[in-house]
């Protein structure tokens, strides 16, 4: 794999990345509500099932969707339904930020990391985005150093991305500023996730 090529994958790890939706939401969520260490653990776990789907990519999962839209949309429902529960508990603010903010309740950090693994491992727009983006860079892994590349690079770049937001937002300053208004950020996220939700089974 040649210094341009890995380069191109970077850049569109990082705009997948950075694109909103329902991963910065939940990072967002357990770095406002119980801090630093939690949005981490929420971060790296999630960057995690990014390395497990951009392995599964790279055996040949971008084939077998394609060639069986019945497994296809069995993973786009499995989201969808995810995506939904954790919009609907958002909206009754059950353990959501402001429930937690305003009983000091403390989430565990494997509670955090199990939320971040499974956003990532059941969310349709990350296996669209490895079917549609990054499948076309594996017939560049021919060896094994390039295959490494290939799974470590979204993987690393997940992490230290939801890293960044959970510095930003686990900020004293910051989280004084919300306080007051954590009910309404849980409002607004539970409103998006099942939008999301909802666009997802309406287009598989």
């Amino acid at each position: 794999m040649t210094f341009t090529i890995w380069l191109s994958l970077f850049a569109v790890c990082l705009l997948g990345a950075m694109s909103p939706g329902p991963s910065l939401a939940i990072i967002a969520k357990h770095s406002l509500a119980s801090g630093r260490k939690h949005g981490l653990a929420t971060a790296w776990a999630h960057a995690f099932g990014i390395g497990v789907y951009a392995f599964i990519t790279l055996i040949g999962l971008a084939v077998v969707l394609q060639q069986s839209p019945l497994l296809f949309k069995s993973i786009s429902y499995a989201g969808a339904a995810y995506l939904a529960y954790l919009g609907y508990n958002a909206l009754r603010s059950k353990g959501g930020v402001a429930a937690k903010l305003e009983s000091g309740e403390e989430t565990s950090i494997w509670q955090s990391a199990k939320e971040g693994l499974f956003i990532s491992l059941l969310s349709p727009k990350i296996s669209l985005f490895f079917i549609a983006l990054f499948s076309q860079f594996v017939a560049v892994g021919d060896t094994f150093a390039s295959k490494s590349i290939i799974v470590l690079t979204p993987l690393v770049v997940d992490g230290l991305w939801y890293s960044l937001i959970t510095f930003l937002l686990s900020s004293p300053r910051l989280i004084d500023k919300i306080r007051s208004r954590a009910q309404l950020i849980d409002r607004l996220s539970g409103a998006v996730l099942i939008l999301l939700a909802l666009r997802v089974v309406m287009t598989v």
